[in-house]
């Protein structure tokens, strides 16, 4: 009955006020997958004694971003269910061509661009790192994490794309994603 209640909100907060729905589900999901990547870092810590513990901060960085980048990736999402519808009009067969073209787009576009390199950006800005150390950070993460993000993703929105409603590809997207942050926030951390 809860999950019900919570998909009965979510609707509704969704059809209400999107962009303000989709930010703060993105940001809660971001901030906890940087609280699930702290937790493991400590747990996976060999030196007992200096471990750091909870970084609030940098949570709150990673908060911040998912707020930004969702109603953006929102709208990305409302772009590619017009560019490549995957049923036709009178048909409920799904075009597996169309639904190609949404990963193929979502990875070619959305996610070196804006996913990766906004990323790398808006934490090094936020750090308050210099040009220079955000362009030494791209250079040092981005390669490695583009490859990891087209090893992982693809399969991830293959199944978005194709199951999920509108509404609900940005909160699926953020649970998939808390991983993915976890990921991150252990490559940025490094």
């Amino acid at each position: 009955m809860t999950s019900l209640t919570i998909a009965r909100t979510y609707q509704h907060f969704f059809d209400t006020h999107p962009n303000r729905t989709l930010a703060l589900a993105g940001g809660v999901f971001n901030a906890f997958g940087d609280i699930v990547a702290q937790v493991s870092q400590n747990a996976l810590s060999e030196d007992h004694k200096s471990r750091p513990g909870w970084d609030a901060i940098r949570t709150l960085r990673f908060f911040c971003f998912g707020f930004g980048i969702s109603p953006l990736l929102g709208r990305w999402n409302v772009f590619l269910e017009r560019k490549f519808p995957l049923c036709r009009r009178r048909s409920h067969k799904v075009s597996f061509k169309a639904l190609s073209k949404r990963v193929a787009a979502d990875q070619l576009i959305i996610g070196p661009i804006s996913q990766l390199a906004l990323f790398v950006g808006c934490m090094g800005a936020m750090e308050r790192r210099s040009i220079a150390e955000i362009r030494e950070r791209y250079t040092d993460l981005y390669a490695t994490a583009l490859l990891t993000n087209w090893k992982v993703w693809p399969v991830a929105q293959l199944i978005n794309f194709r199951y999920m409603p509108l509404p609900y590809r940005i909160p699926f997207q953020s649970t998939c994603g808390v991983f993915w942050t976890l990921y991150l926030s252990l490559l940025n951390a490094k």
